[in-house]
């Protein structure tokens, strides 16, 4: 029974021990702002950035009522903690907005492929030079696969002469990033584009962007013809 008592007590010792450590819940990714922050001093940055000093955490809230912004603790490992006189809520907006940008600019690689046949027809090649064309301009990679059937396994120079060919007749936007080789009963090659995913993107957002700029004004003239002419009158 001693026993047994002795280990229930450490039990429960062990259990409430674990509840103290974790009485304020889960750790909050947020900086502690205002009467959030429990030090007797901080290292105060002005909202311009300017460095105010070691100051009394008092004192910094007087502040920061003062400049009707929040105390925002910016470094909370340093010795004093860091803190910065700021507008939390816009700054909270401008970072999620920027984070969304990011997100919205962020290149993907994608990998295109393109089938062709040793004897492909010359309209659909051309055809199918297009769409290589437009994913290379994408900045996208484009992966090209010469299918052989039959007899055509016995010719894979055929498959090489094609693919030399369609290199060299895209070279302005694209390189060879993997030469031809030969896989079972296909023949791959790999384009890659010169220009990057950004640089791509952001082209098609300037050229979409001109294109509204280009209607409007034609828009503007033909509204502002008629006014000009009962002005006139």
């Amino acid at each position: 029974m001693v026993r047994w008592s002795t280990h229930t007590s450490s039990c429960a010792a062990v259990r409430q021990t674990s509840a103290w450590r974790n009485r304020g819940g889960p750790i909050s990714a947020e900086p502690r702002i205002n009467d959030r922050i429990r030090v007797p001093e901080v290292r105060l940055v002005g909202p311009s950035g300017e460095q105010v000093g070691i100051v009394p955490l008092a004192k910094a809230l007087e502040l920061a009522q003062e400049y009707d912004l929040d105390l925002v603790e910016v470094a909370a490992n340093a010795r004093p903690p860091v803190c910065k006189l700021m507008d939390y809520g816009k700054f909270k907006y401008e970072s999620a907005m920027k984070a969304r940008e990011a997100r919205k600019n962020q290149a993907h690689t994608v990998i295109k492929e393109m089938k062709l046949r040793p004897k492909i027809d010359p309209h659909d090649y051309d055809t199918k030079k297009g769409h290589v064309v437009r994913f290379l301009k994408q900045g996208d990679k484009v992966k090209i696969t010469i299918m052989f059937r039959g007899r055509e396994q016995s010719r894979p120079e055929l498959g090489y002469r094609l693919l030399q060919r369609l290199a060299d007749d895209v070279q302005d936007l694209g390189f060879v990033e993997s030469n031809p080789k030969q896989d079972g009963r296909n023949m791959i090659m790999v384009l890659g584009p010169h220009k990057k995913k950004t640089e791509a993107m952001a082209e098609a957002r300037e050229a979409q962007a001109a294109r509204k700029a280009g209607r409007q004004p034609q828009g503007s003239e033909a509204s502002e013809a008629p006014a000009q002419q009962r002005a006139e009158a």
